[in-house]
């Protein structure tokens, strides 16, 4: 039983976790070709969301062919909960490598993002240079790859949490008596 528990918790969490990586990886290209990471945000959380579908294919998988399909809320978010953290460690990952390899530049192209928008927003100087002096302090931070890492690692996480919960309510089955 829990050898088909880990190999269902890892193959989900790493198809998952491969495809927010792809994503990942193709989003920063575009962003370097193009110059602008206008839109970051919605791409992240699209490719995001889209990965963590296999959160929810794999509980079912697990309750469908080892559970005879029933299965409660509680093993059912425990089992989604673990595919989400592994998808989620893949994500930082991989994150870790495009950063150091592809988009070493990321924070200072962030923060030019981050400021022109406030500006074209209309925000005022005192505000854009508070602002500018917060950007230096978190891109400070930034280069220690531990807090790079926790980062991150909070950046997947409300999502894997709710595709968890979303999947242990969508899937949970109790066995007719």
């Amino acid at each position: 039983m829990f050898n088909f528990m880990k190999n269902v918790i890892l193959k989900y969490g790493l198809i998952s976790g491969a495809i927010s990586v792809v994503l990942m990886t193709i989003t920063m290209m575009w962003f370097k070709q193009s110059g602008t990471l206008e839109g970051g945000e919605i791409f992240g959380y699209a490719g995001m969301v889209l990965s963590m579908l296999f959160v929810y294919i794999g509980v079912r998988v697990y309750r469908d062919q080892h559970r005879n399909g029933t299965i409660t809320f509680g093993e059912a978010f425990k089992i989604a909960g673990l595919i989400a953290l592994v998808s989620c460690v893949c994500y930082v990952i991989g994150w870790m490598f495009i950063y150091e390899f592809m988009m070493p530049d990321f924070m200072d192209q962030y923060i030019t993002f981050y400021l022109d928008k406030m500006k074209a927003d209309g925000k005022v100087e005192a505000d854009i240079q508070k602002a500018t002096a917060e950007m230096m302090q978190y891109k400070e931070l930034y280069k220690n790859p531990l807090y790079r890492m926790g980062l991150t690692f909070i950046e997947p996480l409300p999502v894997a949490l709710l595709v968890s919960l979303v999947s242990a309510a969508l899937l949970r089955r109790k066995a007719v008596a």
